[in-house]
């Protein structure tokens, strides 16, 4: 009987252990082809990333390896920022406006001016095509439909990483995740983070990796608690929008103040 009694006690110890999540660190890739990569966008028709290259306002395509396929896929950009792909066609912002590329091509072939006078920051496309963008300074969010811009959303303080599930939005403020629903309910999902946050993605239903880019990542559950899975703030490692390979299992974190890629498995 003490026995057992011992073994059901070692279990109950373990078991927040065994639940944890955690990051394997698979790659890194160079620092010299990247200026300033803000955002990573894994493709999984290519099976590669679309890396902005903010700092020469230029995309990258890179494989899955870390290695650089196209270093100047597309140039002539302005300080890009995220980037989202639907049908054919490559998402990117600038300060003022979102550019929209022909992937094919690899060519802007229009641009999509938005009254704003703060900073465009990330950008997302639901199932239907609707462009949704950022206004991280002024703590707004834009709806993008027939190439004209509305207003959708504000009073989001530091407005900053978006992402499309079926007909809800997630948006990622300063140190808040919410989801707003067709019906632009807006549910908070989790807070009190660490000032700074910058990219979601989603790795299970309700289940989210959200990153802050002084070099937090962090695990979200479906009940809005959280876990830190990584803090490189000592090293001076920034998490900047961060991409996710479902099928393997891997995240792409842009680490934007040492011009690199950084692959982890999470476990």
């Amino acid at each position: 009987m003490k026995t057992l009694l011992l073994s059901l006690y070692v279990l109950t110890i373990c078991l927040p252990a065994i639940a944890q999540h955690r990051l394997v660190k698979l790659w890194e890739s160079d620092s010299i082809t990247l200026k300033g990569p803000e955002s990573a966008l894994f493709d999984p028709k290519s099976n590669s990333l679309y890396v902005s290259s903010m700092g020469e306002g230029s995309v990258v395509i890179m494989g899955t390896d870390g290695r650089i396929i196209t270093k100047e896929w597309l140039t002539g950009l302005n300080s890009n920022m995220g980037s989202a792909l639907f049908k054919g066609l490559f998402y990117t912002t600038a300060p003022s406006g979102i550019a929209v590329v022909d992937v094919e091509k690899a060519a802007v072939i229009k641009q999509i001016l938005i009254d704003s006078i703060g900073r465009l920051n990330d950008v997302a496309v639901d199932s239907r095509g609707v462009v949704y963008v950022s206004d991280t300074r002024t703590g707004k969010v834009y709806r993008v439909e027939n190439e004209k811009a509305i207003l959708y959303l504000e009073n989001m303080s530091g407005a900053n990483g978006l992402l499309t599930v079926n007909d809800d939005l997630y948006v990622i403020t300063t140190n808040t995740l919410y989801k707003v629903n067709a019906n632009k309910k807006v549910t908070k999902v989790a807070d009190g983070f660490e000032n700074g946050l910058d990219g979601i993605v989603m790795v299970s239903p309700n289940e989210f990796i959200v990153s802050n880019y002084t070099g937090i990542l962090y695990y979200v559950k479906a009940d809005g608690s959280k876990e830190l899975l990584l803090d490189t703030r000592a090293d001076r490692l920034m998490a900047n929008d961060i991409s996710y390979d479902s099928k393997t299992k891997t995240l792409y974190v842009p680490v934007f103040n040492r011009n690199r890629i950084i692959a982890y498995q999470v476990k």
